[in-house]
């Protein structure tokens, strides 16, 4: 039996508003399809701004008014050894996408992409920040929309793990 799991990475530029409601808002969904045995999610920092500090106080609370509790995740700065350990690196922004490339070694590039890739008609747009607006509440649904079109797109691949 295949025990391998898909692995993610979300990432943002500090780590504490986009890309921890990507991992949260990821774990929760992969929970309600019954398949959070089949991912390791986990988010970074392109900055090592917040290193330790635990997700923006308006990020977990637009998160929890859904049910999702950001409280455990700490902010991290994204290492090159990601880029070798994870299948998906999912950028928030397109600036955030440009030094995850210029840091990416060549045979790993195919794993990068914008988050909002997944939603059709959105590629190469690009979840703005709240940390300035506030809109703590657009960021959570467009997160959740582009979490809900990768399970949708690739849910027959999922399925397969755990396959004879």
């Amino acid at each position: 039996m295949n025990k391998e799991k898909f692995k993610i990475l979300f990432v943002c530029m500090g780590n504490i508003c986009r890309s921890p409601t990507a991992e949260g808002v990821f774990r929760f969904q992969a929970a309600q399809r019954g398949m959070q045995d089949l991912f390791e999610i986990d988010s970074a920092g392109t900055h090592a701004y917040h290193v330790g500090e635990p997700p923006d106080s308006r990020s977990q609370v637009a998160a929890m008014k859904k049910g999702i509790d950001l409280s455990n995740q700490r902010a991290r700065q994204i290492d090159e050894s990601d880029f070798y350990y994870y299948d998906y690196i999912f950028a928030m922004d397109a600036k955030n996408l440009a030094n995850l490339k210029m840091l990416c070694p060549s045979q790993h590039q195919h794993k990068l992409a914008l988050i909002l890739d997944n939603v059709e008609g959105t590629r190469g747009k690009s979840v703005p920040d709240p940390y300035f607006s506030g809109d703590f509440n657009n960021t959570l649904t467009m997160v959740n929309d582009a979490v809900a079109c990768f399970f949708k797109k690739n849910n027959p691949i999922f399925n397969k793990i755990g396959e004879i």
